[in-house]
């Protein structure tokens, strides 16, 4: 059972490697991500962490992120087959925002890859079932590739101390990793792969725990060294996403939008050269011109009242207007432009 009132955790949900540990710093509220927990609340407000978040360091338990892994012969082929992102020139050690399209070039997800070897990825994920589609078309198609969910829970170090906590757990190698890029450090003799990504725009790191065991002490090692950085337990900051231009699946966008409505038009190849689930589609729609484009709004004006019921915000209550306001939040910092 869940130490958080109202949540019954059954398999269904999964608790992480790190869960111990959040429940210890009070997590006081969990939304749930790929059927697994992600911590949502500490006690302290949004304002607060965000606050925090930009000045000092935060571990955050993002075991949420399931990683697809995609191995074997025609691996490449298959990962190539799932985005219109253009992969030919992708490199091992390499992070890459892709997205992953249907036939109609509906978005599937918005995964980060990483590129293992020439015949091994991972699909890190947002909120949907990837592996059954992966699966899906693997099998479907005779793909030559083995489709699986390998145990790996990252934990992300997000701020502007971050390089610095790393740096003492892990040595003076961690600052040779460039953003979005993954190298291999050594946690008491057991390699960890490690990459400069995460979900803000503080900076940091994201650590792809491949041994469940490892979790408590892990977790401890890194909270005890960053102690001298006011480090604190957090999770992904609304305002901070927001101010930063960083999409949500399910959020923003679901398998209803294509990339060019999201603005994702740079990680897509319209020209033919790479064939990929929905091309055409996708090819039509850049020819006419996507319906509708997700656009950053400033409002000026005092704090609003808080949302307390989610659904659209229509511009005068009437659907047939064309502005149609998702995630608004307040920013805490002056915004002359958003991403």
């Amino acid at each position: 059972m869940s130490s958080v009132p109202g949540l019954a955790i059954s398999r269904r949900i999964r608790r992480t490697p790190f869960t111990e540990q959040v429940e210890a710093l009070g997590v006081q509220g969990y939304s749930i991500v790929n059927h697994t927990l992600l911590p949502k609340a500490f006690g302290r407000s949004i304002e607060e962490d965000y606050w925090h978040l930009k000045k000092h360091v935060q571990l955050w338990d993002v075991s949420c992120q399931r990683q697809v892994e995609i191995r074997g012969p025609d691996a490449a082929k298959l990962v190539q087959w799932m985005t219109p992102r253009d992969l030919r020139q992708a490199k091992i050690g390499q992070c890459l925002y892709i997205t992953l399209i249907d036939q109609n070039a509906g978005m599937i997800n918005d995964p980060i890859l990483l590129k293992l070897a020439e015949d091994h990825f991972w699909l890190s994920i947002a909120d949907s079932d990837v592996l059954l589609w992966a699966k899906g078309l693997s099998l479907g198609c005779g793909i030559d590739v083995i489709v699986d969910e390998p145990d790996v829970s990252p934990l992300a170090v997000q701020g502007p101390k971050a390089e610095m906590l790393m740096e003492k757990v892990f040595g003076p190698s961690v600052r040779n990793i460039r953003f979005f890029q993954f190298d291999t450090v050594t946690f008491k003799g057991n390699p960890l792969r490690v990459s400069r990504s995460g979900y803000s725009r503080q900076g940091g790191f994201e650590i792809y725990l491949d041994k469940s065991s490892l979790g408590l002490d892990l977790w401890n090692t890194l909270w005890e060294a960053g102690q001298e950085f006011s480090v604190a337990p957090g999770y992904p900051n609304l305002v901070e996403r927001v101010e930063g231009g960083l999409l949500s699946y399910g959020n923003e966008m679901t398998r209803a939008n294509n990339p060019l409505e999201c603005n994702l038009d740079h990680y897509c190849c319209l020209d033919g050269s790479v064939d990929y689930i929905g091309r055409e589609a996708l090819q039509r729609i850049a020819e006419t011109g996507p319906m509708q484009r997700i656009r950053g709004v400033i409002f000026d004006g005092d704090l609003p009242h808080p949302v307390t019921a989610l659904g659209p915000s229509w511009l005068t209550g009437s659907k047939s207007d064309t502005l149609l306001l998702w995630s608004g939040r307040h920013s805490l910092r002056p915004i002359s432009r958003l991403p």
